[in-house]
């Protein structure tokens, strides 16, 4: 799997909240859930505000997919 150089972006297709885990499953190749699954129980065993902070950091930092750039 080669993801040097592959931009991303927040999902619009698999977006639940703000299209971060379905961006990032969506870089990867990944099922959107299983990153989900992933980021709660990372979430949840970090004593919630690490995994709170950096869901609010990359909802800020990572920007949407443009309509235009699909494909």
């Amino acid at each position: 799997m080669e993801l040097k150089g592959k931009p991303i972006f927040r999902s619009r297709e698999h977006r639940q909240l703000g299209g971060v885990c379905g961006g990032i499953a969506e870089w990867a190749g990944w099922d959107p859930v299983l990153v989900r699954v992933a980021a709660v129980l990372l979430t949840v065993f970090t004593g919630f505000v690490p995994g709170l902070v950096a869901y609010v950091a990359l909802l800020i930092v990572i920007p949407v997919r443009d309509e235009s750039l699909s494909g």
